[in-house]
């Protein structure tokens, strides 16, 4: 059985799927695989270097990702000619991990974190979506405790992103992480006996 774990910055999706992953659940990271995908000297970092100049790669040869930030920030043409190079790949290989993690692991839950998968459209690669959530105000609250952002750079982060409440509409199993680690442990222990993972 898989499950797409996704939430809002800041809403606690790693701390969530540690707890899974604790209980013996198969982790795949889509961000992890979006950092594997582009290391130094493959075929996926030639492409970004070729599009948007040797400017992007460092002189260790790796990814500058301020600098490729820096091109993209604001030209959602430039965003998108980007994700047309990297999501192909990225999906590639979240469903190959997906499906070698599923036939070695028949019994296993296999928790696939993608903090974009709503807005990426890949609702349909899961037989369950779920959405870690924590009300906006407590996601402000500790998005500028976490990376010591101001109330206005923290509140435009949130704004790019697709609402937390939108997300909640669209899941099936939702974790509130707004409370204490115990109580949201708690949910995900629920969460877990219920599917008869226990």
């Amino acid at each position: 059985m898989n499950i797409g774990l996704t939430g809002g910055i800041a809403c606690g999706k790693s701390t969530v799927s540690r707890m899974l992953v604790s209980r013996g659940a198969l982790l795949v990271d889509a961000d992890q695989i979006a950092r594997d995908v582009v290391e130094p000297g493959s075929p996926v970092l030639e492409q970004v270097a070729s599009h948007f100049g040797q400017v992007v790669i460092g002189s260790d040869g790796s990814l500058q990702r301020k600098k490729l930030g820096e091109i993209i920030f604001g030209s959602p043409e430039a965003r998108k000619q980007l994700e047309a190079i990297l999501h192909p790949p990225i999906r590639a290989r979240m469903r190959e991990q997906m499906t070698s993690y599923e036939l070695e692991y028949p019994t296993k839950l296999v928790v696939v974190d993608v903090p974009l998968l709503i807005e990426s459209n890949l609702v349909s690669m899961f037989q369950e979506i779920m959405v870690v959530y924590v009300p906006r105000p407590v996601q402000l609250e500790r998005l500028m405790a976490r990376d010591g952002l101001s109330l206005e750079t923290a509140q435009l982060r949130l704004d790019a992103q697709m609402s937390i409440e939108e997300k909640r509409k669209m899941a099936d199993v939702v974790i509130d992480n707004s409370g204490t680690l115990e109580e949201t442990n708690k949910r995900v222990e629920l969460f877990w006996a219920g599917k008869g993972l226990a």
